[in-house]
């Protein structure tokens, strides 16, 4: 069973995500933002993810490639807005192979008992922008790799300690 809830409501152009994590915001935090961590968690299992640029503060921007075992690439990029450390970050969202189809998205981070939730909020340019974005397959591929960052964060917790 996935710890991963996505609401999206009819008429409404965001999709919300929530999804709790054994880990403390702090630890999350870092290894969503070092782009030493990010090729060991984001995107699905089996593919390489490629830390292209990542600049992470006001205005920084970002772009990641996954390749496929065969070799196929695709990107993603965005623009920070909001960076504060340990609590939230707001960010741009494209998918290089449909160009111009924008999402804005928060991410917080809120301390529960030593465990975190995150929440995000994914904003889009139309309600057929959400819906494309819904039947792309993105929460199978979002859950996935939520579960690779809690496992990221358990085996440095583990090796912390």
């Amino acid at each position: 069973m996935s710890k991963l809830t996505v609401i999206a409501e009819p008429g409404k152009q965001e999709i919300v995500i929530t999804r709790m994590f054994d880990a403390p915001r702090e630890l999350l935090f870092t290894v969503m933002t070092d782009p030493q961590h990010v090729p060991h968690w984001w995107g699905p299992r089996g593919m390489t993810t490629i830390v292209d640029k990542m600049d992470v503060r006001h205005g920084g921007v970002w772009r990641f490639v996954h390749r496929t075992p065969d070799g196929e690439e695709s990107g993603f990029r965005g623009v920070y807005h909001r960076v504060a450390p340990n609590e939230q970050i707001v960010q741009t969202f494209e998918w290089e192979g449909m160009p111009g189809h924008i999402s804005l998205e928060t991410m917080t981070l809120e301390d529960d008992n030593g465990r975190t939730r995150l929440r995000a909020v994914a904003v889009y340019q139309s309600i057929a922008d959400r819906d494309g974005m819904l039947g792309s397959g993105m929460e199978g591929g979002m859950a996935e790799t939520y579960d690779r960052l809690e496992e990221l964060a358990a085996e440095l917790l583990r090796v912390a300690v």
